[in-house]
């Protein structure tokens, strides 16, 4: 089931591989761009891209599926025991799995996104994926690997040689998440991102900075300059290696 850039929960790190792959952990609010720039950072790099976001929407799918109350934490912990989970870590053939079912564009689906949060709410489950995400960077093969999500920088990866707060105004944030989502409107999208906010905040703050972790506010930036503005941190902080195809 798997392949050199397919992880799940049963890939581990073989002894004696290569060095540890360099991380750059990115936090950052709904809408901030995160998926997007992360992704291109790792193209330009040769880096391997792990969008933590996608564990959480795949379980909550695999809760609805199955009619669990994802409000229900001991009935989502649960759901975990059997989650049979992979994801791509290549930047450019990005796709999500539970067990044979390709769930790459239904865990974007509203319904998902509405349930993602109570379950990424609860303590046990976020233990164990983070343990998941951890075995994923070191058996990635890769140079390094890009992470993103909400508690990447303090949690997940709290000693990574890289780690940045991607952020940009609330208003901003809409705007693009809206260009993005052409079927509702602005408000509705709004609506929706101060929700989704307001909602994971009460488990991991990421509209602040950790002490170490460096912000990248894109408010002002587009798209290429917010992607370069990244690897410009990226070359600050970790020293020049061989393998990548960019700066490092």
């Amino acid at each position: 089931m798997t392949d050199p850039a397919t992880h799940s929960a049963e890939t581990a790190a073989a002894p004696g591989a290569q060095s540890a792959p360099v991380v750059v952990a990115i936090d950052g609010p709904a809408g901030s761009g995160k998926s997007s720039v992360s992704k291109q950072v790792a193209r330009r790099l040769g880096y391997g891209f792990l969008d933590t976001g996608a564990a959480y929407r795949a379980l909550a799918w695999l809760a609805l599926e199955r009619g669990t109350d994802t409000s229900d934490s001991t009935s989502v912990v649960d759901v975990m025991g059997d989650f049979d989970y992979a994801i791509s870590l290549d930047p450019d053939e990005h796709w999500v799995r539970v067990g044979e079912t390709d769930v790459t564009h239904a865990i974007r689906e509203p319904r998902v996104s509405e349930a993602v949060s109570g379950v990424a709410r609860v303590p046990a489950v976020r233990q164990a994926v983070n343990v998941l995400f951890r075995s994923m960077v070191a058996s990635s093969g890769r140079p390094g690997v890009v992470v993103e999500g909400r508690d990447i920088t303090t949690v997940v990866a709290p000693d990574a040689p890289v780690r940045i707060l991607l952020t940009a105004a609330p208003e901003v944030r809409a705007a693009r998440r809206s260009a993005e989502l052409s079927s509702q409107d602005a408000a509705a999208v709004a609506a929706a991102l101060h929700k989704r906010d307001a909602s994971d905040s009460t488990v991991v703050d990421f509209l602040t900075a950790a002490p170490g972790v460096e912000v990248v506010d894109s408010t002002h930036l587009d798209f290429d300059q917010t992607v370069d503005a990244v690897i410009g941190v990226i070359r600050t902080n970790v020293p020049a290696q061989t393998g990548a195809h960019d700066v490092i």
